[in-house]
């Protein structure tokens, strides 16, 4: 499953985002990421040729069964890094940008042990 974190980050942002709109379109990544309408699309391209994601008629995007994957592991990767982070002392905002680096580059191995290691205080 190898992808580029620039498709990582595409992907995860469709699962949040289909997490609290109705339906996700180009313009709300666009929006959400801060980028241009036309970078959007040519991601959304290339994710469609991958078979990451679907995309209607009127423009609605969906994830995949593969993409969805992706997109999953990546936000677990963020979500206990960045809570880790904090438990650290690390203030949220630096523990969230610094966990979205580090998910792209963790192997599955290290992220795993944090994981096992982070939980075993719950």
């Amino acid at each position: 499953m190898a992808i580029n974190e620039s498709a990582e980050n595409y992907l995860e942002t469709i699962l949040m985002l289909s997490k609290k709109l109705p339906v996700v379109r180009s313009v709300d990544i666009a929006n959400e990421l801060g980028f241009k309408k036309p970078s959007v699309s040519i991601a959304m391209k290339n994710l469609r040729e991958k078979e990451h994601i679907t995309v209607t008629d009127a423009g609605f995007i969906y994830l995949t069964e593969s993409g969805k994957a992706i997109a999953e592991m990546i936000y677990e990767r963020h979500e206990l890094l960045s809570s880790w982070l904090e438990t650290l002392g690390v203030p949220s905002e630096i523990a969230s940008e610094d966990a979205c680096k580090i998910e792209h580059v963790i192997s599955s191995e290290s992220f795993e042990a944090i994981k096992k290691f982070a939980n075993q205080d719950k």
